[in-house]
């Protein structure tokens, strides 16, 4: 089980977005490179980044500051938005991205995922960022008329490595994850969710160690970790199965 830390970046800024609307934005770091080694040096072992500026434009906007990290940290890091091209993919690869995260591309062009996964095991994973249900892209500014699980499925065996489900309704709120339908995507696809959106307090790290949730890779904080209502050293503790 793996808590990920997220840095969110607009403008070249750590930002933190209330229910995926680009205008609700609360800027918490000017230095994302600064605060990827942060979370690093507090003892997390994997971040994830989203390009914000990205996922609106179809192509990478905060490249400097996605490279500026990777110089920074050791360890993993994982990125989404505006990746849709094998280019793009390979292009970021190359930089020592641990994966990648496709998302519109994954709706709109799902051959390109099934042939990436192909070129480059393990290192593919896909966003599913479902409101009401249903799957939304473009920065979460279109919906479709497709649900995350026909999503997921259309991928079975492809060889994603991981899925990121976020549920655009809880995100940044502070609501608390949307376990049911996480567990309910998990149990209908045999690859490994990631929960993202809306993680709130202890009490959602709490839920995450229940053993029916061991069937999730982990789950995704943002603004929570930066509001200091997760105590790091404690989860990582509990997580890690040590008493803090």
């Amino acid at each position: 089980m793996i808590l990920f830390p997220a840095i969110d970046l607009k403008d070249g800024q750590c930002v933190r977005l209330k229910l995926g609307d680009m205008e609700q934005v609360t800027i918490f770091n000017d230095n994302p490179a600064n605060q990827a080694k942060s979370f690093e040096n507090q003892g997390f072992e994997y971040l994830h980044v989203v390009d914000l500026n990205g996922a609106f434009a179809g192509q990478s906007i905060n490249t400097q500051s996605v490279e500026n990290i990777l110089k920074a940290v050791d360890f993993p890091v994982q990125l989404g938005g505006g990746i849709r091209t094998l280019e793009h993919i390979e292009n970021w690869l190359d930089k020592g991205l641990a994966r990648v995260i496709l998302g519109t591309v994954a709706l709109k062009n799902p051959d390109l995922v099934i042939e990436a996964c192909k070129k480059f095991p393990s290192q593919v994973a896909v966003g599913i960022d479902a409101k009401g249900g249903k799957v939304a892209i473009e920065g979460w500014a279109k919906s479709s008329e497709l649900s995350a699980i026909e999503l997921a499925k259309r991928f079975e065996g492809a060889g994603v490595s991981a899925i990121i489900y976020t549920d655009i309704d809880r995100d940044g709120i502070l609501a608390g994850i949307n376990w049911h339908s996480t567990l309910e995507l998990a149990n209908s696809t045999s690859i490994p969710i990631i929960a993202s959106g809306g993680l709130a307090s202890m009490d959602d790290i709490k839920i995450m160690l229940k053993p029916e949730m061991q069937i999730l890779e982990g789950a995704i904080s943002g603004r929570a970790l930066y509001d200091g209502r997760i105590d790091v050293d404690e989860a990582l503790a509990m997580i890690k199965g040590i008493s803090a």
